[in-house]
């Protein structure tokens, strides 16, 4: 079976509808942001302070690019949808679902300071600028939309509906 691509904004759960999904799917999970960090030796905060964002992005790209697997749950980093190659050799073998989450609920979830969350935008830009640019590559990578509001309940939602939406029931 393909993977499951999981796409979006920082905050809108994919990490968490991940687990979900890979338990209920007997499938592996991976967290891209986690094989960032063990690339660079360091946090994404911290890549961003010392390296720099296009360093942040190089090596965001590479991960996806070298990732090869089955079975499993994706979890990409929120500007995975940068690299348009990286992207187009995830779906290669996976199914893209964008899990779309109000910007007003992404705000509640997010420090004034960008940086502290490890998401890649230049300096002074705002969650709306960064929503604004990314909000038509997750349009244009999305093979399928989940609305998410990311809290209790809606994972078991969101699972539910990837689910019935990839052809899966529980």
């Amino acid at each position: 079976m393909k993977n499951i691509i999981l796409i979006g904004m920082p905050g809108t759960g994919k990490s968490t509808v991940g687990h979900a999904l890979a338990e209920q799917l007997h499938y592996d999970f991976v967290d891209l942001d986690d094989l960032i960090v063990e690339a660079a030796g360091k946090t994404l905060p911290q890549i961003l302070r010392t390296e720099g964002l296009e360093r942040f992005l190089e090596i965001e790209r590479q991960v996806g690019l070298d990732l090869n697997r089955e079975n499993t749950i994706v979890a990409t980093g929120g500007s995975m949808v940068l690299s348009g190659d990286a992207m187009d050799h995830l779906r290669e073998n996976g199914i893209t679902v964008w899990l779309e989450t109000p910007l007003s609920r992404i705000a509640e979830r997010m420090p004034e300071d960008l940086t502290d969350r490890g998401i890649a935008a230049p300096p002074g830009v705002t969650l709306q600028e960064v929503y604004t640019q990314r909000r038509p590559l997750y349009a244009k990578y999305a093979d399928i939309i989940v609305v998410s509001q990311n809290g209790g309940d809606d994972t078991a939602h969101a699972v539910e509906e990837v689910m019935s939406l990839v052809g899966m029931s529980l």
